[in-house]
């Protein structure tokens, strides 16, 4: 894991602005730092930066920019396979000088061209400037778990793993994007993805599975590299599902153990961070040290499982207590950090795990991420399943059973209560931007952007989740998961976002995702006699979702007065609107969500606003 940045166009960046932009990178690589500068003809120049964190090869010779002939290479990610790769190079007679992945994917586009990259597997968003003849390629990961921001004006292509080192580079800031805060404050974290926009005006990510080749006169081309399968094998068995998804996520694991440092683990009660714990553990023979967030709001406690897992397993754990103090100074500092408001609450306590990592001496966790998109993991997905399964009256009639007894009790969002709420409206989404209505009147200006998905596949569950991993949910935890790790200068590796396990589980019938009242059934029977028995079957999803006033305190008139002073924030939203909702005991769950945006919109603008 590591940053980069860098300039291709007719501009010659300044010094300053190169040593400005590289010490902001620090964080994302404490461990080198490196640049390149050329010019391919009169007028026309590229500049490379990187700062690298040292997971695998850990000598100087793995440093970057990297260099095989007339291609110089910047990367961030990891080629997890290049093991493999490396060996069927030697094949072809190439020879290394190092023992990195970075040499291995850069042999890999020497040899192969960008066909190449569907040889690999890894995350990844690297840059790569072929001296012989100017032009510069640009390239995501599959999934987007690395992330890639660019900016194009008159004078040529700016990229940055950051927003603020392409504002170093140019040596000013942008403005802010008031549209993409709106969304965020009205329609919330999920609407975020779902088009090109980003918080500050003409900064976009290029987009995941995708390249960027810009040639010495400017002109450039996008593609797409990956085309995601989504065709069921309905002669696909139960058993074979089971067992297909199994020996996918092993490999998966195995191949993300690969590190010339020792990993750390997310660590919940669930069933998606004890899959990979136990793999690691129990069929890789890993020494392995798992780290949680301890939650005291008894709605989202999960202690007595995790006990339950670390005393089953034997493995080493540390848990991190809620911390509470400085609250309002610490997400400043974060929103800062991301140049961006934090998107949920969630990613503050996820920020206080990943300082207890990095004060362990790990450079490397290991999540979940993706398990529920990969498995059916939300509630949303039974009342979908039910939809499905509506033309098989014996499956449908049981799996109703199984609803009413399991599912009923626990969901809290007034649509999803209704088992048959799809069956009824199959385009019902209610549930996801929930109160946007009630929120949209806080606004001083009009904004009014209703739900929308993209069609994928015809089936309803699918589609949905489908939606999520690439533009709702899965996004905005790689973006927070990223920014929070390196931040304390970790890289997070995701297994459950991996090709082939991705495919397989596309592959499986839908008939086959949800059983006994049990959502990711798959999952939970590919992970029997690995993860402990009770983890298999709490069927509750807990998640950490602290509410926001175990944060702060209102009856604090310095909070208060903090919250409420004269702000930016207040040329956009009603402050007698937010004082109203301050005001109250007790808020619903939606509300609690709206005043953390707030605060962070609030922070934002303070930060980033003229």
């Amino acid at each position: 894991m590591c940053g980069i940045a860098g300039y291709f166009g007719s501009r010659v960046i300044a010094l300053e602005q190169e040593a400005s932009c590289l010490a902001l990178m620090g964080r994302r690589g404490p461990d080198a730092r490196g640049k390149y500068r050329h010019s391919f003809m009169q007028g026309k120049y590229v500049c490379l930066l990187h700062s690298r964190l040292s997971i695998i090869d850990l000598e100087e010779r793995a440093n970057q920019p990297f260099r095989i002939g007339s291609k110089v290479l910047v990367f961030n990610g990891e080629l997890y396979n290049y093991l493999e790769l490396k060996q069927e190079l030697a094949d072809k007679g190439h020879e290394f000088t190092t023992n990195s992945d970075t040499e291995i994917l850069l042999q890999t586009i020497v040899q192969f061209g960008c066909k190449g990259l569907d040889k690999c597997e890894g995350m990844w968003a690297f840059a790569v400037y072929d001296e012989a003849d100017g032009s510069l390629l640009l390239c995501r990961d599959r999934f987007g778990e690395k992330p890639l921001y660019l900016y194009q004006d008159s004078t040529g292509l700016y990229f940055g793993s950051e927003v603020k080192f392409i504002f170093a580079l140019l040596g000013h800031s942008l403005d802010v994007n008031y549209n993409q805060l709106y969304r965020y404050l009205i329609n919330g974290y999920k609407s975020l993805y779902k088009n090109k926009e980003t918080f500050f005006q003409e900064i976009r990510e290029l987009s995941p599975a995708s390249i960027v080749l810009a040639d010495v006169s400017g002109s450039q081309t996008q593609m797409t590299y990956w085309q995601p399968s989504f065709e069921q094998d309905e002669s696909m068995t139960y058993d074979q599902a089971v067992e297909g998804a199994r020996d996918a996520l092993i490999r998966s694991v195995k191949l993300r153990l690969r590190a010339d440092v020792p990993l750390a683990f997310c660590m919940s009660g669930g069933v998606d961070s004890n899959s990979l714990i136990s793999i690691a553990k129990r069929e890789l023979g890993y020494d392995v040290h798992g780290f949680t967030i301890a939650n005291t709001d008894e709605r989202y406690n999960e202690t007595d499982l995790v006990d339950y897992s670390i005393k089953e397993l034997g493995i080493r754990h540390t848990s991190i207590p809620v911390d509470t103090t400085e609250f309002l100074p610490r997400i400043r500092n974060l929103i800062r950090y991301h140049d961006a408001p934090v998107y949920t609450i969630s990613y503050y306590a996820h920020w206080l795990l990943m300082q207890s990592i990095a004060e362990h001496g790990y450079k490397v966790s290991i999540s979940g991420t993706a398990a529920d998109e990969l498995f059916t993991g939300y509630y949303d997905h039974h009342n979908m399943y039910l939809y499905e399964v509506a033309n098989d009256p014996e499956l449908f009639e049981n799996s109703l059973g199984n609803w009413q007894a399991h599912i009923a009790p626990i969901v809290r969002n007034p649509y999803l209560q209704n088992p048959k709420v799809f069956i009824n409206s199959p385009g019902e989404r209610r549930h996801i931007f929930l109160d946007r209505e009630k929120f949209a009147s806080c606004l001083l200006v009009d904004f009014d952007e209703d739900f929308s998905e993209h069609r994928y596949v015809k089936g309803l569950l699918r589609n949905r989740m489908l939606n999520e991993m690439f533009n709702e949910s899965v996004p905005i935890i790689l973006h927070e998961d990223d920014l929070n790790a390196m931040s304390y200068s970790i890289e997070n590796r995701s297994p459950f976002l991996d090709r082939d396990l991705f495919e397989f589980c596309y592959s499986i019938p839908t008939r086959h995702l949800i059983r006994d009242g049990y959502n990711k059934k798959v999952l939970r029977d590919s992970m029997q006699g690995i993860v402990p028995e009770r983890i298999l079957t709490t069927r509750r999803k807990v998640g950490f979702n602290a509410p926001l006033y175990s944060f702060l305190n209102m009856e604090d008139n310095g909070v208060r007065s903090y919250l409420l002073d004269d702000s930016p924030i207040f040329d956009h939203v009603s402050k007698a609107a937010i004082k109203d909702m301050f005001s109250k005991e007790q808020l619903q769950n939606s509300e609690s969500k709206f005043l953390f945006s707030f605060i962070c919109a609030k922070m934002f603008l303070e930060e980033f606003s003229e």
